[in-house]
């Protein structure tokens, strides 16, 4: 659920003659500042950004598993703020979304690539991640259908970046047609890519759209199982794994615990704040291990492919969500 770097940034700009010492003591900083209430989730992108491109990460090499571990902590977290019979609603309701536009988002994803002119593997990799739930939906299907290091780069690099911007396009768009809580949580959850952006997006609208959205993102993750069965069977690839995110089953236990547990509930709240924050320093994270090669790797036309996938699935839903709920 978080498009990560695998390539360790180059130090080549101002902070370069920085010591490891001095950079580490930057890092710590700044990660300490995202769990302040001062900086809200954009923010925090935005500094860790700042920080892999001008000082680079002290620890990239462990930063992928950092950044995966404590995302899906973070959502567990949120679990325990979040009623069971609310979200078993809206997961219902997302399911008829997620169903239509997963299948239209590969199926114009295998066209729009075919006339650009896309490699088939790295095409189906940025389809995936913009149907589904973007760098763990890549990480999934990226092994089963054999792809090469580069395609699955190149994949992350474009989800990473429309990743990016609609953590900050998104609210500025809700308020702008005000959309309710329902529609706003449903839309971002479908149509933002990663889990990390879909909370900071909906969190920043309102309570109700954040618990609208991460129940129906974590309910939309599960289809990763099915379409990487089907990638495997359309690249004629044997498999005999698929990842499969078992933290959602932890996610439900917290909504149960918080809602027929009463006793929990002064622990519930102490756990969601500090989810929260999590969540803030994962997006932190997720700025820090980008890497400019990412950046300079996607290439116009997979980019092209991203940015008409992800202008598809938004306008799509938003007319849905507008216009059915």
């Amino acid at each position: 659920m978080n498009a990560q770097s695998t390539t360790a940034p180059q130090h080549n700009d101002v902070l370069l003659n920085l010591s490891p010492a001095v950079r580490k003591a930057l890092f710590l900083v700044c990660a300490l500042l995202c769990l302040t209430p001062w900086i809200g989730p954009p923010e925090a992108l935005l500094l860790g950004l700042a920080v892999a491109l001008i000082s680079g990460h002290p620890w990239q090499q462990v930063n992928h598993r950092a950044t995966q571990w404590l995302l899906q902590l973070s959502v567990v977290g949120l679990g325990f703020g979040m009623n069971a019979q609310s979200a078993w609603k809206a997961g219902s309701e997302g399911l008829v979304f997620a169903a239509f536009s997963i299948t239209g988002t590969l199926t114009l994803g295998y066209f729009v690539a075919k006339w650009l002119g896309i490699e088939k593997k790295a095409a189906h990799l940025i389809a995936c991640g913009t149907a589904i739930c973007g760098g763990s939906a890549i990480a999934a299907v990226s092994p089963v259908i054999k792809a090469e290091e580069k395609q699955t780069s190149v994949a992350l690099g474009c989800v990473f970046i429309l990743n990016s911007a609609a953590l900050f396009i998104f609210p500025a768009i809700g308020h702008a047609l005000h959309l309710n809580q329902t529609q706003f949580g449903l839309w971002c959850a479908i149509a933002i890519h990663d889990t990390s952006s879909v909370v900071g997006a909906a969190g920043k609208f309102g309570t109700q759209a954040l618990q609208i959205a991460t129940t129906v993102k974590l309910a939309r993750a599960l289809w990763i199982v099915p379409v990487a069965l089907l990638s495997a069977f359309s690249f004629k690839v044997k498999t005999k794994k698929v990842h499969i995110p078992w933290f959602i089953l932890l996610f439900i236990g917290a909504m149960l615990v918080n809602s027929y547990i009463p006793q929990f509930a002064p622990i519930d709240v102490c756990i969601n704040l500090a989810a929260k924050a999590g969540l803030t320093l994962t997006l932190f994270l997720i700025g820090a291990g980008l890497s400019k090669q990412v950046l300079t790797s996607v290439g116009l036309k997979p980019f092209m492919l991203s940015v008409i996938l992800w202008l598809a699935i938004s306008t799509v839903t938003l007319y849905a969500v507008i216009h059915l709920l």
